[in-house]
Protein backbone atom coordinates (compact mmCIF):
# COMPACT_ATOMS: atom_id res chain seq x y z
CA UNK A 1 0.00 0.00 0.00
CA UNK A 2 1.40 3.38 -0.99
CA UNK A 3 0.87 6.65 0.85
CA UNK A 4 1.09 10.01 -0.79
CA UNK A 5 3.58 12.54 0.52
CA UNK A 6 0.77 14.82 1.72
CA UNK A 7 -0.92 12.07 3.72
CA UNK A 8 2.37 10.93 5.25
CA UNK A 9 3.24 14.48 6.32
CA UNK A 10 -0.20 14.94 7.87
CA UNK A 11 0.19 11.69 9.79
CA UNK A 12 3.58 12.75 11.12
CA UNK A 13 2.17 16.11 12.23
CA UNK A 14 -0.74 14.47 14.02
CA UNK A 15 1.60 12.01 15.71
CA UNK A 16 3.88 14.82 16.95
CA UNK A 17 0.86 16.76 18.21
CA UNK A 18 -0.33 13.72 20.14
CA UNK A 19 3.07 13.32 21.78
CA UNK A 20 3.20 17.01 22.73
CA UNK A 21 -0.33 16.96 24.14
CA UNK A 22 0.57 13.98 26.30
CA UNK A 23 3.39 16.07 27.82
CA UNK A 24 1.17 19.09 28.47
CA UNK A 25 0.67 19.97 32.09
CA UNK A 26 3.86 18.16 33.20
CA UNK A 27 5.64 21.38 34.17
CA UNK A 28 5.18 20.67 37.88
CA UNK A 29 7.98 18.86 39.66
CA UNK A 30 6.57 15.38 40.04
CA UNK A 31 7.96 12.20 41.57
CA UNK A 32 6.01 9.00 41.32
CA UNK A 33 2.28 9.68 41.11
CA UNK A 34 2.15 12.47 43.70
CA UNK A 35 2.62 16.17 42.72
CA UNK A 36 5.47 17.71 44.68
CA UNK A 37 6.10 21.19 43.28
CA UNK A 38 8.88 23.15 45.01
CA UNK A 39 7.37 26.41 43.66
CA UNK A 40 4.28 25.77 45.77
CA UNK A 41 6.32 25.13 48.92
CA UNK A 42 8.67 28.06 48.34
CA UNK A 43 6.71 30.68 46.37
CA UNK A 44 8.27 33.96 45.26
CA UNK A 45 6.26 36.86 46.67
CA UNK A 46 6.50 40.61 46.13
CA UNK A 47 6.55 42.78 49.25
CA UNK A 48 8.47 45.26 51.36
CA UNK A 49 12.07 44.51 52.22
CA UNK A 50 14.71 46.51 54.08
CA UNK A 51 17.93 47.19 52.22
CA UNK A 52 20.90 48.14 54.36
CA UNK A 53 24.67 48.43 54.29
CA UNK A 54 27.18 49.02 57.09
CA UNK A 55 30.22 51.19 56.37
CA UNK A 56 33.11 50.72 58.84
CA UNK A 57 34.81 54.01 59.71
CA UNK A 58 38.21 54.24 61.39
CA UNK A 59 38.54 56.61 64.37
CA UNK A 60 41.21 58.66 62.60
CA UNK A 61 39.31 59.21 59.33
CA UNK A 62 38.19 62.72 58.35
CA UNK A 63 35.66 61.76 55.69
CA UNK A 64 34.96 59.02 53.18
CA UNK A 65 37.74 57.14 51.48
CA UNK A 66 37.61 56.60 47.71
CA UNK A 67 36.62 52.98 48.20
CA UNK A 68 33.84 53.88 50.63
CA UNK A 69 32.53 56.54 48.25
CA UNK A 70 32.28 53.99 45.42
CA UNK A 71 30.40 51.48 47.58
CA UNK A 72 28.00 54.12 48.88
CA UNK A 73 27.45 55.48 45.36
CA UNK A 74 26.40 51.99 44.24
CA UNK A 75 23.98 51.73 47.16
CA UNK A 76 22.50 55.14 46.34
CA UNK A 77 22.09 54.20 42.67
CA UNK A 78 20.17 51.08 43.69
CA UNK A 79 18.00 53.18 46.02
CA UNK A 80 17.13 55.59 43.21
CA UNK A 81 16.23 52.70 40.93
CA UNK A 82 13.99 50.84 43.37
CA UNK A 83 12.61 53.38 45.86
CA UNK A 84 11.28 56.90 46.21
CA UNK A 85 10.94 56.91 49.99
CA UNK A 86 13.14 57.76 52.94
CA UNK A 87 16.80 56.75 53.05
CA UNK A 88 18.43 56.84 56.48
CA UNK A 89 21.96 57.58 57.60
CA UNK A 90 22.32 56.03 61.06
CA UNK A 91 25.43 56.83 63.09
CA UNK A 92 26.65 55.65 66.51
CA UNK A 93 26.58 57.95 69.54
CA UNK A 94 29.15 57.65 72.32
CA UNK A 95 31.47 55.41 70.30
CA UNK A 96 35.23 55.74 70.01
CA UNK A 97 34.86 56.77 66.36
CA UNK A 98 31.84 59.07 66.82
CA UNK A 99 33.57 62.12 65.35
CA UNK A 100 34.92 60.24 62.34
CA UNK A 101 31.51 58.71 61.61
CA UNK A 102 29.84 62.13 61.88
CA UNK A 103 32.26 63.46 59.25
CA UNK A 104 31.59 60.42 57.03
CA UNK A 105 27.84 60.93 57.42
CA UNK A 106 28.15 64.56 56.31
CA UNK A 107 30.09 63.48 53.20
CA UNK A 108 27.51 60.76 52.54
CA UNK A 109 24.64 63.23 52.67
CA UNK A 110 26.42 65.52 50.18
CA UNK A 111 27.00 62.55 47.87
CA UNK A 112 23.31 61.60 48.05
CA UNK A 113 22.19 65.11 47.09
CA UNK A 114 24.77 65.21 44.29
CA UNK A 115 23.39 61.94 42.90
CA UNK A 116 19.85 63.30 42.81
CA UNK A 117 18.33 62.16 46.11
CA UNK A 118 15.86 64.82 47.35
CA UNK A 119 17.13 66.42 50.57
CA UNK A 120 13.75 65.85 52.25
CA UNK A 121 14.11 62.11 51.68
CA UNK A 122 17.36 61.91 53.67
CA UNK A 123 16.88 61.18 57.36
CA UNK A 124 19.74 61.10 59.85
CA UNK A 125 19.39 59.13 63.07
CA UNK A 126 21.60 57.80 65.88
CA UNK A 127 21.96 54.64 67.94
CA UNK A 128 23.84 54.18 71.24
CA UNK A 129 27.19 52.42 71.06
CA UNK A 130 27.75 49.51 73.44
CA UNK A 131 30.65 50.02 75.85
CA UNK A 132 31.87 52.99 73.81
CA UNK A 133 33.34 50.75 71.12
CA UNK A 134 33.73 51.81 67.49
CA UNK A 135 30.67 51.12 65.36
CA UNK A 136 29.90 51.44 61.63
CA UNK A 137 27.70 53.93 59.82
CA UNK A 138 24.54 52.29 58.50
CA UNK A 139 22.55 53.25 55.41
CA UNK A 140 19.08 51.81 55.04
CA UNK A 141 15.84 52.18 53.09
CA UNK A 142 12.70 50.15 52.39
CA UNK A 143 11.78 49.04 48.88
CA UNK A 144 9.56 46.55 47.08
CA UNK A 145 11.45 43.32 46.45
CA UNK A 146 10.89 39.74 45.29
CA UNK A 147 11.66 37.28 48.05
CA UNK A 148 10.98 33.81 49.41
CA UNK A 149 11.02 32.30 52.85
CA UNK A 150 14.32 31.52 54.53
CA UNK A 151 15.83 28.20 53.53
CA UNK A 152 16.95 25.49 55.92
CA UNK A 153 13.62 24.16 57.17
CA UNK A 154 13.66 20.41 57.82
CA UNK A 155 10.26 19.42 59.32
CA UNK A 156 10.73 15.71 58.66
CA UNK A 157 13.43 13.08 58.48
CA UNK A 158 14.81 12.91 54.93
CA UNK A 159 15.14 9.14 55.10
CA UNK A 160 11.35 8.84 55.32
CA UNK A 161 11.02 10.34 51.81
CA UNK A 162 12.25 7.05 50.37
CA UNK A 163 8.98 5.36 51.28
CA UNK A 164 6.72 8.18 50.07
CA UNK A 165 8.85 8.96 46.97
CA UNK A 166 8.54 12.72 47.54
CA UNK A 167 11.04 15.55 47.46
CA UNK A 168 12.29 16.70 50.86
CA UNK A 169 10.78 19.97 52.11
CA UNK A 170 13.86 22.17 51.56
CA UNK A 171 14.25 20.95 47.96
CA UNK A 172 14.29 23.85 45.47
CA UNK A 173 14.41 26.59 48.11
CA UNK A 174 17.88 27.80 47.13
CA UNK A 175 16.89 27.96 43.45
CA UNK A 176 13.83 30.05 44.30
CA UNK A 177 15.94 32.41 46.43
CA UNK A 178 18.50 32.81 43.66
CA UNK A 179 15.78 33.47 41.08
CA UNK A 180 14.15 36.10 43.32
CA UNK A 181 17.51 37.82 43.83
CA UNK A 182 18.07 38.04 40.05
CA UNK A 183 14.77 39.76 39.27
CA UNK A 184 15.66 43.35 38.32
CA UNK A 185 12.13 44.76 38.64
CA UNK A 186 9.86 42.89 41.10
CA UNK A 187 6.84 44.73 39.67
CA UNK A 188 7.18 42.58 36.54
CA UNK A 189 5.84 39.67 38.62
CA UNK A 190 2.61 41.58 39.27
CA UNK A 191 1.65 41.93 35.62
CA UNK A 192 2.82 42.96 32.15
CA UNK A 193 3.81 46.52 31.38
CA UNK A 194 1.71 48.56 28.98
CA UNK A 195 2.65 48.45 25.33
CA UNK A 196 4.43 51.44 23.86
CA UNK A 197 3.20 53.03 20.59
CA UNK A 198 4.67 51.54 17.41
CA UNK A 199 7.72 53.23 15.93
CA UNK A 200 6.76 54.19 12.38
CA UNK A 201 10.35 54.87 11.30
CA UNK A 202 11.63 51.53 12.58
CA UNK A 203 8.70 49.71 10.99
CA UNK A 204 9.45 51.34 7.65
CA UNK A 205 13.09 50.29 7.84
CA UNK A 206 12.11 46.69 8.61
CA UNK A 207 9.72 46.57 5.64
CA UNK A 208 12.40 48.05 3.39
CA UNK A 209 14.92 45.38 4.43
CA UNK A 210 12.27 42.72 3.86
CA UNK A 211 11.60 43.96 0.31
CA UNK A 212 15.32 44.04 -0.45
CA UNK A 213 15.77 40.46 0.82
CA UNK A 214 12.76 39.28 -1.16
CA UNK A 215 14.13 40.91 -4.32
CA UNK A 216 17.54 39.28 -3.86
CA UNK A 217 15.98 35.83 -3.41
CA UNK A 218 13.82 36.35 -6.48
CA UNK A 219 16.87 37.30 -8.58
CA UNK A 220 18.72 34.21 -7.39
CA UNK A 221 15.85 31.93 -8.46
CA UNK A 222 15.83 33.50 -11.90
Amino acid sequence: MRYSTGRLSAALVLGAAALLSSCAGKDSMTTGSLPDDYRTRHPIVVGEAERKIDIPVAAGDTGLTKGQSEVIAGFIAEYRRSSSGIIQIITPRGSANEGAVASAASSTRKLMVKMGVPAQNILQAHFPSEFGESAPMRLTYVAIAAKTEQCGTWPADMTLNIQSNKNYYNFGCANQNNLAAQIANPNDLLGPRRMTPPDGTQRGQVMERYRESFTELKDMDE
